[in-house]
């Protein structure tokens, strides 16, 4: 059925109801408000019912020629207060969301009401409830956020504050290795900095992907021989991949997926440990694996791992991670459609991509 123009109105269409329910919508946007400067919703639900009864009694004046003046006062004032106890209870809900909305004002978002009604009021209230758990996770992990961030920029000001502290006051010299330090501090500051800035990007969601068809072995070689050279122990990286193997991705945020597992793999490996980076089409997917040889990931931590500042069970170990690699991969490939997730193997660790080729 062909609704008409008039009715199909932006808020009809969001409440994607049909022709009635939009009439009805657009009723109640042209009726007459009249008692909207009274402020008191009981006091306007009194008026409806004292209304209705005085036009009823008119009515049965009108058709029968005369009127019980008693029975009509009695009629009109049992009315008024029936509404009134009846509106108190109607009208709870109301008054606790007002009360909630000012608590949430102050900072306060553990406030919920009771929702048992099962009219629109009720479905309001589960409304305001599920905002208001909404708005109590978003502030938590506002404040999570903020704590470390503040927790990962301290330790490499404090190193590199101290370093310099030494040079200054001539304890140290700025001999090579020293200025190496200071140098580590300041690549990881940048680090972090590069993390949070595409932590910012996630939250927009507005990160476009610049797709191309690309070889995946030299574009492996690549990433491995840039993870090689920030990498100061014995560590074998072994790319495997089948000939004329090829991926259609953004190359640039691949490279950065890969980048983040090595780094990963590298931290959490053993010195002399063989760290195995792998490719393969599977079923018209692109497979790619990162394995270490270190203590792994468990079971229960599985999942954990790709929240933010999750470093599984080494939170407590300064090894220069910032608990944002496996967020950001996670959310690279997520854009691209794919899968990552931690896989079950005999020992180490093994993280597996399956993007889509296509």
């Amino acid at each position: 059925m062909k609704v008409p123009a008039f009715l199909d109105s932006p808020r009809a269409r969001a409440a994607d109801t049909g022709p009635l329910g939009k009439l009805w919508i657009w009723l109640g946007d042209v009726a007459p408000r009249p008692l909207d400067p009274i402020g008191s919703f009981k006091i306007k639900i009194t008026i409806l019912l004292v209304g209705s009864g005085c036009f009823g009694l008119l009515v049965f004046w009108a058709l029968l020629g005369f009127l019980p003046w008693k029975m009509a006062t009695i009629a009109i004032a049992g009315a008024v207060f029936v509404s009134r106890v009846l509106a108190h209870g109607m009208t709870s809900p109301l008054r606790e969301m007002t009360a909630g909305v000012r608590q949430m004002a102050r900072g306060d978002y553990d406030v919920r009401v009771r929702a048992t009604s099962q009219d629109e009021v009720g479905v309001l209230a589960e409304a305001f409830n599920h905002m208001a758990g909404d708005l109590a996770t978003v502030d938590r992990e506002r404040r999570e956020l903020i704590a470390n961030v503040s927790h990962e920029l301290r330790t490499p000001i404090t190193a590199l504050h101290a370093v310099l502290e030494n040079i200054v006051d001539g304890v140290s010299q700025p001999d090579p290795d020293t200025l190496r330090t200071a140098l580590a501090q300041t690549e990881r500051l940048g680090r972090l900095v590069g993390e949070l800035l595409d932590v910012s990007r996630l939250d927009a969601g507005a990160v476009p992907l610049r797709r191309a068809t690309f070889d995946v072995r030299p574009f492996l070689r690549q990433v491995a021989a840039e993870q090689a050279l920030h990498t100061h122990s014995d560590i074998t990286i072994d790319v495997q991949a089948p000939p004329r193997l090829t991926a259609h991705a953004d190359r640039a945020r691949l490279h950065q997926v890969v980048a983040n597992l090595l780094d990963n793999a590298v931290r959490h490996s053993p010195p002399g440990g063989t760290i195995t980076l792998s490719a393969a089409s599977a079923d018209h997917d692109l497979l790619l694996e990162v394995a270490d040889q270190g203590p792994g990931i468990p079971a229960g931590d599985r999942l954990r791992v790709f929240e933010r500042f999750t470093r599984g069970g080494n939170a407590g170990r300064n090894d220069g991670g910032t608990g944002l690699g496996l967020s950001i991969s996670r959310w690279i490939v997520d854009l691209h459609g794919g899968r990552i997730a931690v896989a079950d193997t005999p020992t180490g660790c093994l993280i597996r991509v399956r993007l889509p080729r296509a």
